[in-house]
């Protein structure tokens, strides 16, 4: 494994790349927060603290809970209903 690199050695690529994964990965988590505090319980598969701990888990937690973890509400539109 390579050493690590400082932020000042890295390109200007790579700096805006991280940056952008860096606001992508906040608003994921944002957005699955103010979901699981909005959504009432009985939309939500499982418990709404273990969504929110979960929520923390870089990228997986909250792609998780968008994925599986909401239940789909009457008349809701998803990709398997359209076809």
């Amino acid at each position: 494994m390579g050493q690590k690199k400082k932020w000042n050695e890295f390109s200007p690529a790579q700096k805006a790349g991280s940056i952008v994964a860096g606001i992508v990965q906040v608003t994921l988590l944002v957005a699955a927060l103010v979901d699981i505090r909005r959504r009432p319980a009985e939309e939500i598969r499982g418990r709404k603290g273990l969504w929110a701990v979960f929520a923390f888990v870089n990228w997986i937690g909250p792609i998780s809970y968008f994925l599986f973890g909401r239940k789909q509400a009457a008349g809701e539109i998803t990709s398997e209903s359209a076809a």
